[in-house]
């Protein structure tokens, strides 16, 4: 089974019961004790589908693999903004590269420019 980054999962570790609640918080970046305070609210006040379609999601929806736990912060903050803005993620990555692109070019630049002062500093190493 491949891992998608991208996808939805049953927060297990996390779980009170069956894992949605943790799952939606993991997926979107929220405090789980908001999204199950959330959830008891809209129950509360009415909504009389919401525990059916909770108990629906625990049982269709896949536990989250073990090996995603494990992910650092910096890497969970990126795939959690690629979940919910991906034409920004994709934005800010592509300029990200363009700045490291520009920079190169200067640093390519400058070796090759026939400044006199850096050749012999080369020559001099050999």
């Amino acid at each position: 089974m491949s891992v998608r980054r991208t996808r939805f999962y049953l927060d297990k570790r996390n779980k009170r019961f069956m894992g949605v609640c943790a799952g939606i918080a993991d997926y979107f970046g929220w405090e789980p004790t908001w999204v199950r305070i959330g959830a008891v609210a809209a129950v509360v006040l009415g909504v009389g589908f919401l525990p059916i379609i909770y108990l629906a999601i625990g049982w269709i929806a896949d536990p989250k693999p073990s090996m995603l736990y494990d992910e650092s912060l910096e890497d969970r903050q990126f795939w959690k903004n690629v979940r919910v803005a991906p034409q920004r993620t994709v934005r800010d990555v592509h300029a990200s590269f363009r700045e490291s692109d520009r920079r190169l070019r200067d640093i390519e630049a400058y070796v090759t420019s026939s400044n006199r002062s850096l050749a012999n500093e080369i020559d001099s190493l050999r």
